[in-house]
């Protein structure tokens, strides 16, 4: 397809195309219910997991070793 030009949108301008088809399709309180179904709060402790797994910083000696000074 000579001469096709590629419409490229930014995530700002898809979403808010999307919660306009939305809000048009389902009505203000359906496209928020829908909206509602991907929306699980978060779960767990986030602050407690960040630092479970953890690694530990190497030194300074170990790195000199790794690029072999």
């Amino acid at each position: 397809m000579i001469g096709t030009r590629l419409n490229i949108r930014t995530d700002a301008e898809i979403q808010k195309s999307g919660l306009s088809a939305l809000k048009e399709a389902l009505g203000v309180t359906g496209a928020l219910r829908f909206l509602e179904e991907y929306d699980h709060g978060g779960e767990g402790d986030y602050t407690a997991e960040k630092y479970e797994n953890e690694e530990v910083e190497p030194t300074d000696e170990e790195v000199r070793k790794m690029f072999g000074f």
